[in-house]
């Protein structure tokens, strides 16, 4: 079975730093893509950064230039880099993969619990 835990969350001030983590562990053949995604009050869920495995990576404008997504060496933690925070950064961040359990399984989305970030002075 598939796990994703996020870690890393919290309250900080405005203009601080985050480094949001995400473990993955479980029985998966192949990871295609790593991405995080968050979730605010009212608000519809949005991408935050999107890594392939080619290592390309992908950014939303509300975030470009702040944010960085990375992973370790064994494709299990992805890491989410978080600079000057905003207000408007406060959500529920999520940890997401499309991955296969095994080669002839077609992929999956995997989603992790969230952990929340609180950008407030």
């Amino acid at each position: 079975q598939v796990q994703l835990v996020e870690s890393g969350g919290g309250l900080v001030q405005p203009g601080e730093s985050l480094r949001l983590s995400c473990a993955i562990s479980g029985n998966i053949f192949n990871i295609q893509s790593m991405a995080w995604y968050r979730l605010a009050p009212g608000k519809q869920r949005e991408l935050v950064a999107a890594l392939d495995s080619f290592g390309n990576t992908n950014y939303p404008d509300s975030v470009k230039g702040r944010v960085a997504i990375s992973r370790n060496s064994a494709f299990d933690t992805v890491y989410l880099q978080m600079n000057s925070l905003l207000p408007g950064d406060s959500a529920v961040y999520y940890c997401n993969i499309l991955a296969r359990e095994q080669q002839w399984n077609s992929p999956r989305h995997y989603w992790g619990q969230g952990t929340q970030v609180t950008v407030s002075s």
